[in-house]
């Protein structure tokens, strides 16, 4: 193979691409549409960044302006975590749309996380919203095939294939000129995507590792970069093995609706379909049913609780709770803290890996879909993925069990064994204690971790690298120029 030949005919296909005019309206249009995006989804990233630090700092002014109480009273008080943005989530929104962003904290109840945009939006967001990540994954292998349908397959119409072959181009060099042109046509409309993204990162306030954002952000350039060389393997490849170029058009335009559109939704039916997981009142009602075996830490005469009391006095060879040298009451509610907590990570574990079984289907589609690959390691760059949705939910409830054992053992330090009289005042703690527990604060995960578990979509993009140039091989050997 000269590689002489292949740059001149890259060059020539690059330089004719940009001769057609309305290959210029699609680049004005295009840059329109991803100035945009880049605007909208920024601004909404801000808006929402904000209200999150602004409700954050709310949640923990009324919790410190709490006047002095029993601990257990400010242990079902509660308080809430919220999840901010990762600042590379307004180029891919993934599914934070539809999982919500905040959770309600409190003593002996594991709540849901609320607050979706899809929650306070029309139907048309199922649609999907307008963003960068949007643009290049779905509309720019639209505009590829669209600028690449006819690039062999024209030629073989018009004799001007066999000219260059009797010119002594080898196809080799045909299917790589040709892939190379395209791609660098769509490097250039995929530019413009790059420094808006580059600007409006500079913008965000990054509370992340600088160093870490770097890495993800570059590993997100990479990956659309290959992305573009993939499909235009793909357009020149169809385009060769056609015989006009409306059969190559026709047979673009139904793999972009194939693997873009109907596979995916495809997928994610499948999925559901195969491991299908239970309603929140059936998740929510097995929970109780198991804390109910365990006990019933408000009922002094639970079977449980009776035999822990009787355990306690022995150890401390005392005759009543009242002789104990900490609040039996407060040890009572963290025993009964741990044994509902164990309880709900194993159904929440039960049902994390009955998503993740879901979500493994359309992974595995990789292998014949690369889009699947691009999407899934997108989101999880982007910190938009479900991934990133569980560990938020992971965190906090960590942080309220610890919040609520905390108040339990302060009860068990501070509060008499003795009830207070009827003339005396409920026995409370000094407020002081509220404003030494430390906030809620999200850590969004290791690129290590994120890597970690999308080893499927990396192994895809490789496999398709790969697959692609043994195609070209394959179709130097067998192509006719008729």
């Amino acid at each position: 193979m000269k590689a002489k030949n292949t740059i001149l005919i890259a060059a020539q296909v690059y330089k004719t691409v940009f001769k057609n005019r309305s290959t210029w309206v699609l680049f004005v249009l295009m840059l329109i549409m991803v100035v945009y995006a880049g605007v909208t989804s920024w601004q909404y990233y801000q808006t929402q960044q904000t209200t999150i630090v602004a409700y954050q700092q709310k949640a923990r002014e009324s919790w410190e302006s709490n006047p002095d109480k029993h601990p257990h009273r400010m242990a079902h008080y509660g308080s809430f975590a919220f999840r901010p943005k990762h600042p590379l989530s307004f180029f891919d929104m993934g599914i934070e749309n539809y999982t919500g962003n905040t959770v309600f904290l409190e003593a002996h109840k594991q709540n849901t996380v609320n607050f979706s945009e899809a929650g306070f939006s029309s139907g048309i967001l199922r649609f999907g919203e307008i963003s960068l990540a949007l643009i290049v994954q779905l509309l720019f292998p639209l505009l590829l095939f669209f600028l690449g349908f006819g690039l062999v397959a024209a030629e073989r119409e018009n004799g001007t294939l066999n000219v260059l072959v009797s010119q002594g181009a080898g196809w080799k060099e045909i299917l790589l000129g040709k892939s190379l042109g395209l791609y660098a046509v769509m490097l250039s409309f995929l530019v413009p995507v790059l420094i808006t993204l580059a600007i409006l990162l500079s913008r965000t306030n990054n509370t992340n590792n600088d160093a870490a954002l770097a890495g993800r952000t570059a590993l997100m350039v990479l990956l659309y970069v290959l992305y573009l060389w993939i499909l235009s393997m793909i357009t020149v490849c169809i385009s060769a093995i056609s015989r006009t170029s409306r059969q190559s058009l026709l047979r673009l335009i139904g793999v972009w609706l194939l693997l873009l559109v109907l596979l995916p939704r495809g997928l994610q039916s499948l999925g559901a379909l195969l491991y299908p997981a239970p309603s929140k009142l059936a998740f929510e009602a097995a929970i109780e049913e198991d804390i109910v075996k365990q006990g019933d830490s408000h009922n002094p005469d639970d079977p449980h609780y009776k035999h822990l009391k009787d355990s306690v006095l022995k150890v401390h060879s005392v005759d009543s709770v009242q002789q104990l040298p900490f609040n039996y009451s407060g040890f009572v509610m963290r025993e009964g803290e741990k044994i509902s907590a164990i309880i709900y990570s194993q159904h929440q574990n039960r049902l994390w890996e009955v998503y993740q079984k879901q979500n493994k289907v359309a992974a595995w589609s990789a292998f014949v879909n690369p889009f699947m690959a691009v999407r899934n390691l997108s989101m999880s760059l982007a910190g938009s993925d479900f991934s990133t949705y569980t560990d938020f939910q992971q965190q906090a409830e960590k942080y309220r069990y610890e919040l609520a054992q905390h108040m339990n053992e302060l009860q068990m330090e501070y509060i008499s064994n003795k009830k207070p009289g009827p003339d005396d005042q409920p026995y409370t703690i000094s407020s002081k204690h509220w404003q030494e527990t430390p906030d809620f604060v999200y850590r969004n995960r290791e690129l290590s971790t994120v890597l970690g578990e999308e080893k499927l979509g990396i192994a895809a993009i490789i496999f398709w690298l790969i697959i692609l140039a043994l195609l070209v091989q394959l179709l130097s050997k067998k192509l006719k120029v008729v």
